[in-house]
This record gives structure tokens, sequence and C-alpha cells, in this order.
């Protein structure tokens, strides 16, 4: 095919084959196929109606039923990588009228490709969901954990720990404080090939045995519809920072009332299907709860995963701001922790935050571990933000 009838096919799948389209392009049978799948999700807007054919694919019909849907979704995997199949799945869950196809009958939701999306839409539906279908989603919410946590658990561990052993040395430690790693690396010298071992004359210890932990980490979600996807890796970075013996992890959820929902931790899919997505948001509540949880502010790193868009009292938002700052907890609020890109956020109040001393960023999950790694060492947020292409807001917003 010649790039000038390359570039009409595309043009023709574009603009969807209205008389105004102007191509005069012809469809292969593969290509009609192709089109009958876009045009059920990107017509919808205006027809209101979800038709797809009832012969393996193709416009025509008016069936909207549950069949025409659960077709479609299988050819989208059939004609399209893997990609785009999340984008469309992604546009058809904006749509009420889809999502509830989507998300209530267990044999379309088990043909949906699992993604961190997806999760988001079945939190946020909730007690909505039927019972013949809550198997089938916590089936998919497993899923989805699975390959997060695969990817994302090893970094995270390596980071904190990490910063962790640059940030605090016990050269005294008692056997179950000794980092063994750091112990044996330290001595090597001291190998003797006779005995096969390692005469220990350094030991090196994550910290003093009177310390219950060496941080304390506060995760305090925004559990808006909009914070979706946040929540989903929130929840799953909460889990593996939870399973480390040097860092205490606490994970409150907040909308117009606060949960805590740290002792969930131990398994992310029951977390991530104890929250309700959507709802109002008060910021200044979710932070009182927060001080009266903090127990040691020195040692403590306050998340606020937020788009700070307060419905509650806004001055006492700000002022809790500042007390829990000036009482020496170390606070950083991420407008987005998710690879969506630029967030929807309250401008002046992420100029407040900044105005008083607290870094107000967007975050992907890629570079979460290494950002907790920095606030563990008490890097300048400012200079890890610009070494990572990131653009703190607020004073520039």
């Amino acid at each position: 095919m010649t790039d000038e009838k390359e570039s009409l096919r595309r043009w023709r799948l574009m603009l969807g084959g209205d008389e105004a389209d102007g191509t005069q392009y012809q469809l292969s049978d593969l290509d009609s196929q192709i089109d009958a799948a876009l045009s059920a999700l990107y017509d919808f807007e205006r027809k209101r109606s979800f038709n797809y054919g009832q012969n393996g694919g193709g416009a025509g019909g008016n069936s909207s039923s549950s069949p025409s849907v659960a077709r479609w979704l299988g050819d989208i995997n059939k004609y399209f990588p893997q990609s785009v199949v999340q984008v469309m799945q992604g546009d058809a869950l904006k749509h009420p009228e889809l999502q509830q196809k989507l998300m209530l009958e267990p044999e379309i939701l088990e043909k949906a490709t699992p993604n961190v999306h997806l999760v988001a839409s079945l939190m946020e539906l909730g007690k909505l969901i039927p019972s013949k279908t809550k198997e089938t989603a916590r089936r998919v919410v497993q899923q989805v954990v699975e390959v997060l946590i695969l990817k994302l658990e090893q970094k995270t561990i390596q980071a904190i720990t990490g910063a962790i052993n640059r940030s605090v040395r016990n050269n005294r430690p008692r056997y179950n404080e000794i980092d063994w790693n750091t112990t044996i690396r330290k001595n090597l010298k001291n190998y003797l090939p006779e005995y096969k071992t390692i005469i220990p004359e350094i030991r090196v210890g994550f910290g003093r045995k009177n310390k219950r932990s060496l941080k304390d980490i506060v995760l305090c979600l925004d559990q808006s519809g909009s914070m979706g996807a946040s929540v989903v890796y929130s929840g799953i970075f909460g889990a593996v920072m939870a399973s480390l013996p040097q860092v205490t992890t606490q994970m409150v959820v907040f909308d117009t009332e606060v949960v805590d929902l740290t002792e969930d931790l131990k398994d992310p899919v029951d977390l991530l299907f104890g929250v309700q997505l959507g709802g109002g948001t008060d910021i200044n509540k979710a932070l009182g709860y927060c001080q009266e949880i903090i127990t040691k502010p020195d040692d403590t790193i306050l998340i606020m995963i937020t788009d700070l868009y307060e419905g509650g009292n806004q001055a006492q938002m700000r002022k809790r701001i500042v007390e829990l700052s000036e009482s020496g907890i170390q606070i950083i609020c991420l407008l987005a922790l998710d690879d969506s890109g630029a967030p929807s956020f309250d401008k002046d109040n992420a100029k407040f935050l900044s105005n008083v001393g607290v870094p107000v960023f967007a975050c992907t999950p890629d570079l979460f571990p290494d950002m907790m790694a920095a606030a563990i060492n008490r890097q300048d947020m400012s200079t890890w933000a610009s070494q990572n292409d990131i653009v703190l807001k607020g004073s520039n917003s």
C-alpha cells in the first residue's frame, strides 16, 4: 500500500465514514470490522446507543444488549494492540451506560483487559456491584495487584532499604539489628580461606534497638473519583512498605469522612475493595486525624495524595499544614500518583503549600520509590524533582 493510500485509510478510520469525511476511501473487509468496533464506541455519544453487529463484528442492528458488548470487547482485543485496547476500554468506562454493561455482568467483565483504570472503576462502583459479579471483580483486582507488585515491589524495597542504610547507621547492633549485606561487604578483607568464613570486625546495623522503626510513613489519600488510579498505586506501595521492618506505614483514606485502612495493608486486594471512590473532599478533617496518629513528628513522612480541591474548612486546612510542618513532620503533596501526566488541581492551595515549604508535584509510579528514598534521606526535593524532570507546582503555577 502506498503512503498516500495508507494516509487515506487512516483518515477514513478516524473520521468514521460520514458523508463529510471527504476521503472516498473504500475499506477492506478487515478494516470494515475495525471501523465498526471504533464506531460502536465513538459514535455512542451522538447515538446514545451501543450498536454492534450480531455476526462477529460489524455495525448494524439495534441490539445494545450485554452480548454485543462482550463481542465488542473480544473484537477490540483481536484488532488492536493492548495499549490501544486499554485506551478504548477506558473511554468506554467514561460513559455510565457502558460502564454498567462492562462492569456488572461477570461474563463481560471476564473479557475486559485488567488494568489500573478498570480497578479504579470497580472501586467507584463499590457496593453497586451485584453479588454474581463480585468474585469476578475480585479476580480482576487480584490480577492487576499481582502484576503491579511484580513490577514495583523489588525497586521499592531496594530504594527504601538503601535509603535507611545511608541515613542511619548503628555500629554496635544487636544480632536482630544487623544489616548483613552491608556487614559482609565491609568485612570481605577479613575472609579466612582455611575456615571459609569472614571475621566481622565491623558490624553495621539498621538502627538503635530502642527505636520501634526508623521512619514512620503516613499515606493520606484523597478518594474522590478523580484520584482512582492514584489510590490503586498508593495501595500497592503502602502494602509493600508495610512489609519492611525498618519503617512503619499507615494508610488513611478520606472523602468527607476519614477511614484508617492500615490493618488492610497486609492484603492490598482487601484494601482496594475497602476504598469507596467518589463523594466530597475534606482534607482538613483528614489532616486532623493524621495529627492524632503521628507520635514521632521528627521521624515521620506524611505523603498527601490529593488534587487539593478542599470541600471542607480551607482556612483550618491551611493552618493544620503549617502546624504539622512546624512540628517537624516532613510533608510532601502528590497531586497524582499515576502515569496520566499533568493533573487538574487547586492552584491557590498548591501555591500556599509551596510557600510554607511543602513540595507539590505529580509523580509516576516508577519514580515513587526513588522519591521515598530521597525523602528518607531528607534530600532537597526541588533538586530531586529537577534531576527527574519533574515540575514543582505552586511557585510557578
